[in-house]
C-alpha cells in the first residue's frame, strides 16, 4: 500500500516511516507542503497522511486543493491534541480521519486500513487483466484461477503495473513508487523482482505479460481484445 507522508518534525517523521515500513507500507515522505502537494498531484497513493502545520502549503490547504480537483484518495490529518477547530475544518474539507499527537504508529496503521476499507466503494479494488486477477484488499493474486504466491514487494510492483496496462514505466519510476525515494537508484532490484514475478504469472505457452521496453523500463501488456 502506497502512502504519502507529509511531516516536518524529524522525530515524528522517523518513527512513523520506520514503523509503517515494518508493516509493509511503501512510504513516500517529504517535509514541506509545497512538495507534498506536487507529489500528490503527480502520483497515485492509497492514502495521504498530512500534518496540518507544515512549511509551505499547510495540510488543510493541500486537502482543500486536492478535493477541489476531484482527488479522492483517503486523507488522514495529524493534529495537535487540543486543536478542535483544525479537526473540524479538516473533516469539513473532506478529510477521512484525523489522529492527535502524540500517537502510536500501530494506531496510525489501523487508521490507514480503516479509511482504505471505507473508500472501497469508490475505488477499483479488483484489477483484472487477461488471466491475471489481483485483489488489492485481500492481497490475493490468481492466474487462470490458480493462486499465485507473491511477496509483499512483488505484489506492490505487480499492482503498480496492472493499474495502467499498456503504459510504460521507467525503472526509476518503479523504484520510487515500490521501494521508496531513499533507495539506491543504481540497484538492479527492479529487474530481479520483475524476473521473479514473471516466473510465477507467465505460463510457459503464453505471451509474457510484463514486457521489457529496451532502454526505458517495463509495462504490463494489454490483452489483444482491449488494444
Amino acid at each position: 500500500m502506497n502512502v504519502l507522508f507529509v511531516e516536518d518534525e524529524a522525530k515524528i517523521a522517523n518513527f512513523v516511516r520506520a514503523g509503517l515500513k515494518e508493516q509493509g507500507f511503501v512510504v513516500d515522505y517529504c517535509d514541506n507542503g509545497d512538495e507534498g502537494y506536487l507529489r500528490a498531484l503527480e502520483n497515485e497513493y492509497d492514502v495521504l497522511i498530512l500534518d496540518i502545520m507544515v512549511p509551505g502549503k499547510d495540510g488543510l490547504s493541500i486537502l482543500k486543493l486536492l478535493r477541489g480537483q476531484g482527488r479522492n484518495a483517503p486523507v488522514i490529518l495529524l493534529t495537535a491534541r487540543n486543536e478542535l477547530d483544525d479537526r473540524l475544518a479538516g473533516l469539513n474539507l473532506g478529510a477521512d480521519d484525523y489522529i492527535a499527537k502524540p500517537f502510536f504508529v500501530e494506531e496510525l496503521a489501523a487508521r490507514i486500513h480503516a479509511v482504505v476499507r471505507r473508500s472501497v466503494s469508490n475505488r477499483q479494488n479488483i484489477l483484472s487483466v487477461g488471466p491475471i486477477r489481483l485483489d488489492r484488499i485481500t492481497r490475493e493474486v490468481t492466474c487462470d484461477r490458480q493462486a499465485i504466491e507473491l511477496t509483499s514487494r512483488e505484489f506492490n510492483l505487480l499492482e503498480y503495473l496492472m493499474r495502467s496496462p499498456g503504459r510504460v514505466f521507467t525503472r526509476t519510476q518503479i523504484l520510487e513508487h515500490v521501494w521508496g525515494y531513499d533507495f539506491n537508484p543504481n540497484t538492479n532490484v527492479v529487474d530481479v523482482c520483475i524476473q521473479r514475478i514473471r516466473k510465477k504469472i507467465d505460463p510457459i505457452d503464453e505471451p509474457v505479460w510484463i514486457e521489457s521496453i529496451r532502454g526505458v523500463g517495463y509495462r504490463f501488456r494489454k490483452p489483444e481484445s482491449s488494444s
